[in-house]
């Protein structure tokens, strides 16, 4: 037992110390006050653990990513659908087309909700659970939009050619400049489909609410109805789970 208090009062300094980057172990023992030799057998279990690593060439100690991991895993069991299930159902209930909202998950995304509108017996199927490489659709291109830049041309790296990178990253610039994202016809001829991302309260992009739609004689009035009704259920869904914008 107090192996695990000192070890979670190392862990609580360097955390209180994560602007500072990294302490050295004489600092940590100060700051601890534990004694050098215990403090080195703790942090050598910490370091196995991955509780906490050590640069390599400062020797200097910081917080392990095993905290961030543990620590979004336990976020993502939150039951963040519950908040967000109303406002797709009130989406599909106003453009009387089916909604789906996507997550990332890796360099594919996976559907994890899906309304159909009881109104429009003509719909689009997309099954729960199918996995969408990354590159594809609407959705995903606007989830991609959400990400830095750096996040969004690893994963289309493994995906693409150099020739459709450079297509891609306009598409992208485009999706944030006018804020949402459309496709027609990528996954399934004559079909359609508008997305906005969707954040959560540290600003980071966790999925993104899209409509899809048969494009066939579809005026563009529509589409702009479409979107406008999209874009302000993105940024209701984004405020329900504690985004606040920038600034």
């Amino acid at each position: 037992m107090q192996l695990l208090e000192r070890a979670m009062t190392i862990a609580k300094v360097l955390a209180a110390d994560a602007n500072d980057s990294s302490l050295s172990i004489s600092e940590l023992s100060t700051k601890c006050d534990l004694p050098l030799s215990t403090l080195h057998r703790i942090l050598k279990a910490m370091i196995k653990q991955g509780m906490i690593e050590q640069d390599e060439q400062t020797k200097y100690y910081r917080l392990g990513t095993i905290w961030m991991e543990l620590g979004l895993q336990v976020y993502d069991t939150m039951d963040y659908i519950s908040k967000i299930r109303p406002e797709l159902e009130r989406l599909a209930r106003e453009v009387e087309e089916s909604v789906y909202l996507s997550k990332p998950a890796g360099l594919d995304t996976i559907i994890i909700e899906r309304i159909d509108s009881a109104a429009n017996p003509i719909r689009i199927y997309d099954q729960l659970g199918i996995r969408i490489p990354m590159h594809i659709g609407a959705a995903n291109k606007a989830i991609l939009a959400s990400m830095s830049a750096l996040q969004s041309k690893e994963i289309l790296e493994q995906l693409v050619t150099k020739d459709e990178m450079a297509e891609l990253e306009e598409q992208l610039h485009q999706i944030r400049q006018q804020g949402y994202a459309i496709s027609h016809g990528e996954r399934t001829a004559g079909t359609s489909s508008i997305a906005v991302s969707v954040l959560d309260g540290f600003g980071e992009v966790i999925g993104a609410v899209s409509i899809g739609f048969v494009n066939f004689n579809v005026s563009q009035d529509h589409i702009n109805t479409l979107i406008e009704r999209l874009v302000d259920t993105g940024r209701r869904v984004s405020l329900k789970l504690g985004y606040r914008g920038k600034g």
